[in-house]
Order: C-alpha cells, then structure tokens, then sequence
C-alpha cells in the first residue's frame, strides 16, 4: 500500500476537545497509583493457578548448566533458538507454566487473539516455514506455532515446566549463578537470562470487601472454562443460566465480551476508561502470497512496520491495518516538512498542544488551506484529534443506546492507551442482556457476599471476572516473583531504586553474567517479539564471543552503564508532560508518571536502536563490556 497525504477538513474546536480530555483524566487520577492493586500472593495466591494441566511432583534437581533462561515465553525460546545457533546448547528453560507460550500461554480466554498483523508478530516465520491461517493469529494458533518453535529447536528437553524461580544469587567464588526454585532445585548456572515478560503475573484491584464475596471468581489470564463451558472460540453455554459482572474494559475485555454476552443470562461491563475500538478486519491467508515472497520478507516488514508507528519514512506501507492507518493520517500531510521522522513520532505519541492549536481553536471549520499555517506539532495533533473523532462516531453509529454509546467514546489522546481493533465488541452492547456500568472514571466501589457495589447500587452477580491486567510498573522483584542478589547481595530493587541504569538496557553493573530482557533503556517495539529477538540475536552474539575469548565473568563496565545512562537521557523523547495528561492506565504508571528521564526506552526509536546494537556487534571489541578469564 503506497503512502498518500489525507485531505482532510475538521469541525470540531480543539479547544473544547482538550478541556474534555483534561476533564476525563482529571476525575481518573488516584492517588494510591499503582497501590490500588492488590499483589496476587498469600490468600489471592490461587489466582496465578495454573488451570490448564495437572500438577504433578518430582524430585528436586541439583545441575550445572552454562545457561539458565527463566521464561518459556517468546523471549525465553527466542533466546534459546538463537544460542543453538551459535552452537550453545547446554540451556536450562525455567518455565511457570505447563508448556511453552508465556502470555499465550496463560491468556486463553475466549477470543484471545494479536493485535498485531501475524506474520510480523509471529517471529521466525521464514525458518520454519509455518504460515498463518489469518492475518491476526488467535491464541490456539499461537500456542500451536509456539510447539513448532520448541520442536524445531528441541527446546521441550531442556525445559523445566511447571517451576518458579525463587531467587538467583551471585556466586563471586565460583563465577556463578545459584538459581532456585519452587521445587527445590539448586541449578548453578554460568549465565541467567531474565526473559520473565512485562504482562506475566495478574493483577487485582485492592477494592473494599474483595474477599467477602461467596460466588465464583477468576483473572482472564486464568480463564474457568469449567464454569463457563466453550473454549478459545467462544461457546460459552455453562452461562446460560449466570449473572457475570467482568471489571475491567482494556484490550482483554474488548476480546472476549463479546462471547460472555452471547453466552451468559446477564452481563455487567463495569467501566472506569473506554478503550479505543477501530475497524479490525480480519481476512485468511493467502498461501500462494506467503510462499511466494523473497528471504528476508519478514524482516523486511516488521522494519516498515515498525518505521512507521515511529514515524520513520518509508516508500509502501507493506501491512496495511488500522495501526499503519491512524500514522499515515498523523503524517500524511507533512511528508514535505519533516525536521526529524523521530521527533514528529514523539509528538504523535506525546507532544504538548502548541500556541497554533489555541489560535486556531475558535474556528469550528477547519480546512487544510488553515493548516498550512500551523506549525508541525499542532498538525500531528490536529490529525490525532481527527481520527479520535472517527472512532468516537463508530461508536455513536454502532450502539444503538446513545447514553451507553457516549459512555462508550474515548476521549483522549489515540495513544494514552493501547489501540483496539475489533469488530464485534460495540455490537455487544446492543445485546437486551448486556449492561454497561459505567463508573465514571471512578471504578467498583466494593464488593459485597452477593455481587458488586457502585454508586449506592448493588449488582447480584453469580461470577466476577477480572480483566484487571499484569504487574506492569512496579518493583522489578514484585513484577518477576522472585529475588535477584549480585555482587555482595546488591539486588535489583536496590540497584534501580534512583532510576534505571543499564548497559544497552541488557546489563547492569553489579549483576555479572546476567542479561535482562525488556523495554527498559532498549528499544521498545509495537511487535514486541521483534525487540525479543533482537535481543535474543544480541544475547547469543556476546556468549559466542564470550566462549571464543575462553571468558567466564562478563560485566558492564561503570563508564559504559553511566554513558548509557545519559544516552537514553539525551534521547528521552519529551513526554512526560503528556503521560501527564494522558488518562491514568499502565502505559503512564496509572497517573503517577515518573519524571526521571533515565527511566525511559531509548528515546530514537527501535529501528535506530537495533542499527546500533548492530553495528556495536560488528565492531567485535565488545566494547563496554569487561571480559575476565
């Protein structure tokens, strides 16, 4: 799809727009931030239960192993499929779960599915030779091509499923790493690669009385299929009879409303913020068009994809979808006017309204002949509006109550929170049996033995559903469920506890022979299995060099932690005002932005960043790195 200017003409006041955006984010923001979710431990431990397969003992495990890699997600196989490239193969694979998958894994519930294009997010397509059955895979699909991926490679055998890592201590004797478990294994590792996911441990709102009530309840992440009968694909005819309340309205209810309020006798939606919903489209896959592109096509185009949600320029939009969409409408009409593609990405995603954007508030009609007089920045802007107004009048025209479907418009920023893309969600909402409970921003009030309070007003329900997300900005510890102690027991919480500081966002002084996969001073995807395995391809680089040089303790040097440090704050795009501004979720750490600019991703973009790492590995001095005998 080639790139074409938008031509088009606004009636809406930016002014009043904005006033409504503060509005609806003012009456959000809590003060108790990320404190508003309980932990899932102690008497919620029953929460992260696995429900998909039998437990089952064994004897504890006392092994040396060169690699640990704790995740079976993407980032865990990745890691390991390229080490086994590199000819590394003695690999232990920790994994929480029954089987491969990390987040497929555990979110099963019906309707799971990508929001992002499948032969992008799908990584090592062309390795294995596998094709999708649509453009956006669901997760049975996922979790079949996760198989794949572990067969090719013979991951299963060096996996241990159903096991949680307790601690990882670093051994400065040995030069190596104690890792234990759940199970009480003891396995001494050379290196660990913490591939543990950012939405991998459920979360709860810490709501009055959340332990009084006598019905059924579970997280999304660990669906009752039990209870509700159906499968991934919905069917769920065990609800027939039931009174459901799910709390939570982010991209997992979106998925899988639909098949609750075709399944259950009643549904309550209880809302704090709308998500956004535009057009999916989903359509199968045309194999002769797979088979027959040329080596290197899924590289190729993850790099467009990701060029344009940074606002890189790029001759065709290879995807196609209604991500590369709402980019091409915020950068269609600046093509001839581009002071940096990074720069006008960073506006897109977070700039500040200009002193334009005011002059031209009181014009009701806006035409592109007015906007040729505004500056760069209160174009993306304008444009952002513009397509938000879009998704607000496909809900106004799809729900056919017109105070549900007010209730039901986002007002924000397109990028205050993850985008979706669906078809039927709206249409629920005309369902007799479904029933939005819109809380205003405020949230559930409590919880009682029979149902669900807000506003004075209490729903008898017979099962609560959670769709209340992962532990996404809090303490690392807390995040990956267990303990990290480096040289002379500094930990983690310790280390980061006045900012982030790494090296190329994989390392961190203090922690030798230790590699963090993650967002965190690295570069930050949209298609996060692209960053996984750039970081896989990173990882396996640095041990192969690492064993060609006879080394056995790798560590960031202190100058090249510092000197990463003040990169990633050099390039911290300026949005911290605009998180700000932005209605609360975990995209902004519920509000309470953390103004410290070392705390973000690095600030040119993902493409710039592997280009980096890139041409770092083709230097072979491994600079920055110590490398000790």
């Amino acid at each position: 799809m080639a790139m074409a200017d938008t031509n088009d003409t606004y009636n809406f006041d930016p002014n009043v727009l904005r006033e409504k955006y503060r509005a609806e984010r003012d009456k959000r923001v809590r003060t108790d931030g990320n404190d508003q979710y309980l932990e899932v431990s102690g008497d919620f431990s029953h929460y992260v239960d696995d429900p998909y397969v039998e437990s089952f003992d064994r004897d504890p495990l006392a092994e040396e192993v060169e690699v640990v890699i704790i995740g079976g997600g993407f980032g865990g196989m990745l890691a390991a499929a390229r080490l086994i490239e590199q000819g590394i193969t003695d690999i232990k694979i920790i994994e929480k779960g029954g089987g491969f998958g990390g987040t497929w894994y555990w979110n099963r519930y019906p309707g799971a599915s990508c929001d992002i294009e499948s032969y992008v997010y799908l990584p090592m397509l062309e390795e294995t030779g596998f094709v999708p059955r649509q453009k956006y895979t669901d997760a049975p699909e996922t979790l079949e091509y996760c198989q794949v991926l572990a067969e090719k490679f013979g991951l299963s055998d060096m996996a241990l499923m159903q096991t949680e890592v307790v601690s990882t201590q670093w051994d400065e004797q040995s030069r190596r790493w104690a890792v234990s478990t759940n199970r009480k294994d003891c396995i001494s590792a050379r290196y660990v690669v913490h591939s543990n996911g950012p939405l991998n441990r459920p979360k709860l709102p810490a709501i009055k009385g959340i332990s009084d009530y006598k019905g059924h309840t579970f997280h999304t992440s660990r669906w009752d299929y039990n209870y509700t009968g159906g499968n991934s694909h919905g069917g769920l005819d065990k609800l027939h009879d039931k009174r459901v309340a799910i709390i939570g309205t982010g991209a997992t209810a979106v998925q899988c409303v639909p098949h609750l309020g075709a399944g259950a006798k009643e549904l309550y939606v209880f809302q704090r913020t709308p998500s956004s919903i535009s057009i999916r489209n989903n359509k199968p896959t045309d194999p002769n068009w797979l088979n027959t592109q040329k080596p290197g096509w899924q590289d190729e185009r993850r790099t467009n994809f990701e060029s344009l949600m940074t606002g890189a320029p790029v001759k065709e939009d290879l995807v196609g979808d209604g991500w590369t969409e709402a980019f091409r409408r915020l950068f269609g009409q600046l093509q001839d006017e581009r002071p940096s593609n990074i720069k006008l990405a960073a506006w897109a995603l977070g700039g500040l309204f200009s002193p334009d954007m005011y002059r031209l508030g009181a014009k009701q009609y806006i035409t592109n002949k007015a906007m040729k007089h505004m500056d760069v920045e209160s174009k993306v802007e304008l444009a952002d509006m513009a397509n938000m107004e879009r998704v607000r009048a496909r809900a106004h025209e799809t729900v056919e109550n017109k105070e549900t479907a007010e209730s039901l418009k986002p007002y924000y920023r397109q990028f205050c929170k993850r985008p979706c893309f669906h078809d039927e969600y709206l249409k629920t909402y005309n369902l007799p049996n479904v029933h939005l409970a819109d809380t205003g921003g405020q949230g559930v009030e409590e919880f009682t033995e029979k149902g669900v309070v807000f506003d004075g007003k209490e729903y008898e329900v017979d099962c609560i559903i959670f769709a209340t997300g992962f532990e996404v900005g809090t303490d690392y510890s807390r995040r990956a469920g267990y303990g990290i102690s480096g040289v002379d027991g500094l930990t983690v919480s310790d280390k980061w506890s006045d900012g982030l500081a790494t090296f190329h966002g994989m390392h961190a002084r203090g922690f030798p022979n230790c590699f963090f996969f993650g967002p965190a001073q690295s570069g930050f995807t949209a298609t996060y299995t692209f960053s996984l395995d750039e970081n896989s391809t990173h990882l396996a680089h640095i041990l192969s060099e690492a064993n060609k040089r006879g080394a056995t303790r790798i560590e960031a040097s202190q100058k090249a932690e510092d000197d990463w440090v003040q990169t990633i704050i050099d390039k911290a795009r300026q949005t911290a005002e605009f998180q700000k501004s932005c209605t609360p979720g975990y995209y902004n750490n519920e509000g309470h932005v953390n103004a410290q600019p070392q705390n973000n991703i690095y600030g040119g973009g993902p493409i710039e960043f592997f280009a980096l790492m890139k041409k770092w590995r083709a230097n072979g001095k491994l600079k920055g790195l110590e490398l000790e005998r």
